[in-house]
């Protein structure tokens, strides 16, 4: 009984002077207060730590910048081997839109030897600081030495008269002055205007086995040393065993003007130069006054029982013969969508075919020398200095002439295959 009545007792006392006073709600509130105080400051301390991290990493050093050749961010087409290597493939295309799209490399894979660089040019750290746009590169002559360019509103040598700004020749009584590279003495331009200058828009898309990559250059009439404008447009397209290239030049201008378009590839030499056969179905190719200048006589030599014979659908072995040659008057084979030309390694069992789609280009000029690292195959419109006097007026020399709102089209598709001699299918 005694301890019921104690129990009692202080349950009154806690209700009289706890639970009535408010001290429980007071105390249940300081202990939330405590409970957020003590998170908030935790929180603060953490994200502190993670400003003075933040402040740790841009303290430290930075990895090095994408070299931009021509101030543009190179495009990189990629795709992944598919075929476990038991054939050549195309693996990459990089080329460099402030740099008249120049196609800087292009990768394949080839059986038995790897991931291999199919053109002769440098890493792109190594051409982006040769391309400077200055001295000796300040219309872009570096771009003729690596890689790929692309060249317009005319390809291979232009001659002329010497003058304070380079080279002036004529063109239906227009007088042309254009930027001259010196060769052994002759004033010569070479290669076009388009060589150093950077795209007004491009972009890449990607496209199930490969992908495609696009730019445009509005060059306006080239600083006044072109007839009229022109806009230029390229499309690279890249899948397992081809890659296609289409070159569009439009006139914007007023005035009628002429074009000549040409793609400039040196392929690397892999292996024993005088074995590697070459398939160019030409009939003639131009006689040149002398091999230090390379000008043209004005003359065709034919190429039917020489050395510079290439024309069977065999091919014929390099060997040690010097090519530095301008071959023209091509023909299409029955079963084949344009000429063709081809490069065959048969030590390294791969092979090369340039496909021409347009019927524009006139002629190919082959550089190679017998102890060379690579070999020059160059379709193009024209031919070598298109609007010399030297030329007979019924010869068509490829340049294109177009009026204002015209355009033209130069298209090759490059494919990369097995030769026939390890195959039994017929390229």
């Amino acid at each position: 009984m005694y301890w019921k009545l104690a129990v009692n007792w202080v349950r009154r006392l806690w209700q009289q002077m706890v639970l009535r006073s408010g001290v429980v709600t007071m105390a249940v509130l300081a202990i939330v207060v405590l409970g957020l105080a003590l998170g908030w400051h935790a929180h603060m301390k953490g994200r502190f730590a993670q400003f003075k991290a933040g402040l740790k990493r841009s303290d430290m050093p930075h990895g090095p910048a994408t070299p931009r050749p021509g101030g543009q961010e190179p495009l990189v087409l990629e795709r992944s081997a598919i075929e476990g290597g038991t054939v050549p493939e195309f693996l990459s295309a990089t080329l460099l839109p402030g740099r008249g799209m120049n196609v800087l490399q292009i990768t394949a894979s080839l059986p038995n030897k790897g991931v291999v660089k199919l053109l002769d040019a440098p890493s792109l750290e190594d051409a982006s600081l040769s391309m400077t746009g200055t001295g000796g590169d300040a219309n872009g002559a570096v771009s003729l030495k690596m890689g790929s360019a692309i060249e317009a509103p005319w390809a291979g040598d232009i001659f002329g008269a010497a003058s304070e700004d380079g080279v002036t020749t004529a063109w239906r009584g227009t007088s042309l002055r254009l930027p001259s590279q010196p060769r052994n003495g002759m004033a010569v331009a070479t290669g076009g205007l388009l060589l150093k200058q950077q795209a007004s828009l491009s972009k890449t898309n990607i496209m199930p086995d490969g992908g495609e990559a696009e730019a445009s250059y509005e060059m306006g009439g080239f600083e006044g040393r072109w007839p009229s404008e022109m806009r230029v447009s390229t499309t690279t397209q890249l899948s397992a065993h081809a890659l296609e290239m289409r070159i569009s030049a439009t006139n914007t201008g007023k005035d009628p003007q002429p074009v000549g378009i040409g793609w400039r590839p040196r392929f690397a030499i892999l292996g024993n130069r005088s074995k590697m056969v070459l398939r160019l179905p030409s009939m003639m190719r131009e006689e040149i006054r002398d091999p230090q200048s390379g000008i043209p006589t004005g003359k065709l030599l034919p190429v039917d029982g020489t050395r510079y014979d290439f024309s069977q659908r065999t091919g014929a072995a390099l060997d040690n013969l010097n090519l530095d040659d301008t071959f023209v008057h091509l023909r299409q084979a029955p079963l084949d969508t344009g000429p063709v030309v081809e490069l065959r390694d048969p030590e390294n069992n791969y092979g090369l075919r340039i496909t021409m789609l347009s019927a524009s280009i006139k002629a190919v000029h082959v550089q190679s020398g017998a102890d060379g690292k690579s070999i020059l195959l160059e379709p193009r419109f024209n031919y070598d200095d298109p609007f010399g006097r030297e030329w007979p007026k019924e010869e068509d020399t490829g340049m294109m002439v177009l009026r204002p709102g015209q355009s033209v089209q130069w298209r090759i598709r490059l494919e990369i295959f097995t030769p026939p001699s390890t195959t039994s299918d017929q390229p």
